[in-house]
């Protein structure tokens, strides 16, 4: 999680990718099999808390001096898999959303214009040497956007309630990245035959060129991370989101507008409780 978003972390989510290593050119395929063979990896709670350390010093870092040499790693059908963290690049890009997310004396207050000023024009200058740099995570805070759920099927859901003293619940969804493509076309399809060009099929559109950029063995992650947090244990416990876009698109698929709109409003009725939470102090 980028330090610029560290106030919202606990109520973040994260789309991954996990790319198997010969997806990387080397020497840093080599850096990342022996960082999978050295035994425990960082989690997630791992870069959260370092990204709150962050917060700490005075003033507070925009964006970490150096990037990340961690990754999340996981295998599938005996392939190690990679995510690496590049907490700089996400942090420079999360730069350019926090406008949007807090009003003009807050972000002042917590990231002062010099500061962001300074990190922008270090990100520019970082750029023009690395013009096809892309981040292998993805951040929403206060919600899971809708295109996020398209690539997804309701069978991928993987709920641990977090019943032992001290762990928290999780729910996230993993599927291999052919399917992720399959179904996010499936869905662009459906929607520019049904409705306008609008910000949903934008959003599709973005998503689905983010993928592109990926080998097509890698998987494709979506974590509720902090979310998890924001809703009460059972309608966590209940969340079918992605079943009920699923839903959805085929009713539209159909031409079933009233099937398509009980499933979309099921769903926004859901997250709309959900960002109500951001404003609630």
């Amino acid at each position: 999680m980028p330090a610029v978003t560290s106030v919202l972390v606990p109520y973040a989510a994260y789309l991954r990718v996990y790319e198997p290593l010969a997806a990387f050119p080397e020497p840093e395929r080599d850096h990342w099999a022996r960082y999978a063979r050295r035994g425990r990896t960082p989690t997630a709670q791992d870069e959260l808390r370092r990204s709150l350390a962050d917060l700490l010093p005075t003033p507070p870092m925009p964006v970490p001096a150096h990037e990340s040499p961690e990754a999340f790693v996981t295998e599938a059908d005996g392939v190690v898999c990679v995510c690496p963290w590049r907490t700089r690049l996400r942090g420079w890009l999360a730069l350019k959303d926090l406008p949007e997310l807090f009003p003009a004396p807050v972000l002042d207050a917590v990231l002062p214009p010099v500061l962001r000023g300074q990190a922008a024009a270090d990100y520019e200058a970082w750029r023009e040497g690395h013009p096809d740099a892309r981040p292998w995570i993805r951040t929403a805070v206060w919600q899971v956007p809708v295109r996020w759920f398209t690539l997804f099927a309701d069978e991928e859901r993987e709920y641990e309630p977090g019943e032992v003293p001290g762990e928290s619940p999780s729910l996230r969804y993993r599927t291999p990245m052919v399917q992720a493509r399959r179904r996010l076309a499936r869905a662009l399809k459906t929607l520019r035959e049904a409705i306008d060009e609008g910000p949903l099929t934008e959003g599709l559109v973005d998503v689905g060129r983010w993928l592109e950029e990926f080998h097509p063995r890698s998987l494709v992650e979506l974590d509720y991370g902090g979310l998890v947090h924001a809703l009460p244990p059972e309608q966590l416990a209940d969340d079918r989101s992605a079943a009920d876009v699923a839903e959805g698109i085929a009713a539209l698929r159909d031409g079933d507008g009233e099937g398509a709109g009980e499933a979309y409003g099921r769903l926004t009725e859901r997250w709309r409780a959900v960002r109500d939470l951001q404003f609630a102090n």
